[in-house]
């Protein structure tokens, strides 16, 4: 039970009635539709699909695989660039990246090749009989990644296949990062995160040890003198904060760490319900949560934003999800206050009505209530202290709230690289950290190759 939940009733429903309410978001194509689909590519040479690829994965080469019936190689298409493939099928936001590229997305057309679903088919109907990558010759270099996300786990599997050894350090007692823990149970079913990180972990080379806390036990000074190099994949695991009283009472609490709670629990019908609930947000954390309250049974579900809907940062695509899921959106709205009953539990929230004026957001003094049972905020992540907590990780200088790097993902101290969500540079997704994990894993890789040249040429001298 989610301790600041439990005065709701739970889930009104049987467990296996829920858990029909999160298959699939898209149902996977077929054999056939695959096939069909992926003739429709015009194979372009200049491949726009591609060029915007945060993993630059082939795509014109891939689906050219798939049309002449080579499963197993366009799955190494992709997985040579983007490791943890079949996730980002399903998660990444393809429809502003290479499905808006696609040539075919014009005014007479407008039908991309369904370029997300033609991955996952490539990476769900693979069949290897072993790792489709060999590991180079040993480096006798061992590098040490903090924090089994998708940066870390990319970053990983990359040093591996290098031929370096890799000890990753997390903080909980599974892997997977965001996948596991903070995406829409609808968008990963299965426990695909899981079975991913199973194979990828294949290429051999790479030890994970759970409960291991930066800060705590585990110290990045310490990390430094055993370890030829150091990566920081630590996400960002803190959620922003409203700044108004009553935010810890019983009844609001950080939409991903309900998310979390339901993509872990094994029986849905003991997850606590709010029949009315408030989602403060405009990313697609935000419709996630809307949606999947939803989905359990809440009937009234809002998100509410301060801006307009053209501000949001979720994608049409999530936003046209929540409207199927009869989620509201609320728009030109501020939280002002959090509304308590009697017991001090959460009741509803005050909203300031909000403008734009002269280019600046303000509030226009009218107010209004809305009815709540909880309320969750999605407003956003940053970095947690554990990085703070740290001696040598108070010395990393941040840009904002999130770690200021290299063109080659180093930080401030030398040999210690960082990627993913907690970087200052690019965007807050699943597909994005994968390649910041990659990219640094081949500057690391690089930079102990080179020190190790200079170290042999010294010698002989």
């Amino acid at each position: 039970m989610i301790e600041s939940l439990q005065h709701l009733a739970q889930a009104g429903s049987t467990n296996e009635a829920l858990a029909a309410q999160f298959t699939d978001l898209a149902p996977p194509l077929t054999m056939r539709q695959a096939l069909i689909e992926s003739q429709r590519c015009l194979y372009c040479y200049d491949a726009p699909c591609t060029r915007i690829c945060p993993s630059d994965i082939d795509v014109a080469n891939f689906i050219g695989n798939i049309a002449q019936g080579n499963i197993n190689g366009a799955a190494q298409v992709i997985l040579r660039e983007n490791i943890l493939g079949g996730s980002c099928s399903r998660v990444c936001p393809t429809e502003i990246l290479c499905e808006q590229a696609c040539v075919r997305n014009h005014d007479a057309e407008a039908q991309p090749v369904k370029i997300g679903l033609l991955q996952r088919h490539a990476i769900d109907h693979m069949q290897f009989s072993q790792h489709p990558f060999q590991r180079a010759a040993a480096t006798g270099r061992t590098v040490a990644v903090v924090g089994a996300g998708p940066a870390g786990l990319a970053c990983a599997h990359r040093l591996a296949m290098l031929g370096n050894e890799v000890v990753i350090f997390e903080a909980l007692q599974k892997p997977g990062g965001l996948n596991e823990f903070g995406i829409a149970k609808y968008k990963l079913t299965d426990d695909f995160a899981q079975k991913e990180v199973e194979f990828l972990l294949q290429i051999g080379g790479i030890q994970i040890r759970y409960g291991e806390i930066l800060g705590d036990k585990l110290s990045l000074k310490q990390l430094k003198q055993d370890y030829d190099a150091v990566f920081l994949g630590l996400g960002l695991g803190a959620s922003r904060k409203l700044g108004l009283v009553g935010e810890d009472a019983p009844g609001l609490m950080a939409a991903v760490d309900y998310i979390s709670v339901l993509r872990q629990a094994e029986d849905l019908s003991s997850l606590p319900l709010a029949s009315r609930c408030l989602v403060i947000g405009a990313g697609n954390t935000a419709i996630d949560m809307a949606v999947q309250m939803a989905r359990l049974g809440a009937e009234d579900v809002s998100i509410v934003y301060r801006r307009g809907v053209e501000a949001m940062s979720a994608t049409g695509h999530e936003q046209d999800i929540a409207k199927a899921h009869q989620v509201r959106l609320r728009t030109w709205a501020q939280p002002q206050q959090v509304l308590l009953d009697e017991a001090g539990r959460v009741r509803g929230m005050r909203f300031e009505k909000t403008q734009m004026a002269d280019g600046k957001l303000k509030g226009t003094g009218e107010t209004f209530e809305l009815a709540a049972d909880a309320i969750f905020k999605a407003i956003g992540q940053t970095l947690d202290e554990d990085l703070a907590h740290d001696v040598l990780g108070s010395e990393i200088k941040l840009a904002g709230d999130k770690i200021l790097v290299d063109e080659h993902f180093q930080t401030c101290i030398p040999g210690i690289y960082a990627g993913g969500d907690c970087v200052q540079a690019g965007q807050d997704l699943t597909v994005q950290a994968v390649q910041h994990g990659k990219l640094a894993a081949q500057a690391i890789h690089r930079h102990l190759s080179s020190n190790s040249v200079n170290a042999t040429s010294k010698e002989a001298a």
